[in-house]
């Protein structure tokens, strides 16, 4: 099993603060924008996931074998049928249902807006398009079980495998983008019209006097989590110089720069 905390550098007892800030520093690092490895940032991202959350982590830290018979162990060349048989009963092994598997690969957007999809699934009769629903809180990775939609009606196994995208940046169900705002923004405040991940037009407030580089969020504008309730946009917000200053207005930045 791969080792969440070593992927962040990180001690097992490592708070969530500190876990929080080894994985931006990794991220940043390793981001596919910044010529990261691909791999290496999806490591980074499904170990935050997991260590980041909460509930995750504490069932990582604990795992729970699972046995069919409650508790304990058997013996890997345990027989049932011998103990069976000796009372004249045979011991009917249950079968497994074969399933048909495919990999998905979709974008972050299809995460953020789930739904029914169709898709072309490969077969030995040729290709076939199906129909699916992505469901809410899809990770990277994860596994999807659709009943009877296989070849002969086996149950399709569907690993979801989710880009790395260059705008919006996932962290849980919420999500991180980067946006250019004018000095004066940043000096008087006002709003910024930009889209969210979903195409919507919104507005982000600039309260007066924010630093350049600061973070804004929009509530409710990420992604949904298993129940559906979205988490929120985070964007960092940058200065973008004006083209042309007056020389009435450069001369006033001078004397007070001068100050």
């Amino acid at each position: 099993m791969t080792d969440h905390y070593a992927t962040l550098g990180v001690a097992r007892t490592a708070s969530a603060d500190e876990i929080k800030r080894a994985f931006r520093k990794l991220a940043s690092q390793h981001h596919p924008d910044k010529g990261g490895d691909t791999k290496k940032f999806q490591e980074i991202q499904a170990a935050y996931e997991t260590l980041g959350d909460e509930q995750k982590r504490a069932a990582y830290n604990n795992p729970q074998p699972q046995h069919p018979f409650g508790g304990g162990s058997f013996h890997q060349n345990f027989d049932f049928n011998e103990i069976f048989n000796m009372f004249g009963a045979k011991f009917q092994q249950p079968q497994q249902r074969s399933h048909a598997r495919m990999t998905l690969w979709i974008t972050i957007k299809d995460v953020a807006a789930p739904g029914s999809r169709v898709v072309a699934m490969g077969t030995p009769t040729g290709t076939h398009n199906i129909e699916i629903n992505i469901p809410n809180g899809i990770n990277d990775g994860d596994n999807v079980q659709y009943p009877n939609l296989g070849p002969n009606a086996q149950d399709l196994v569907i690993t979801f495998r989710v880009h790395p995208d260059k705008t919006w940046q996932r962290v849980n169900n919420n999500v991180h983008t980067e946006t250019t705002v004018s000095m004066w923004k940043f000096i008087a405040g006002g709003d910024v019209p930009m889209l969210d991940i979903r195409g919507n037009r919104i507005e982000i407030s600039v309260p007066a006097n924010t630093q350049p580089g600061s973070m804004l969020r929009a509530r409710g504008r990420g992604l949904p989590d298993r129940n559906g309730q979205l988490g929120d946009m985070l964007v960092r917000v940058q200065a973008r110089l004006p083209a042309r200053i007056s020389p009435e207005l450069m001369a006033a930045i001078q004397q007070e720069s001068a100050e």
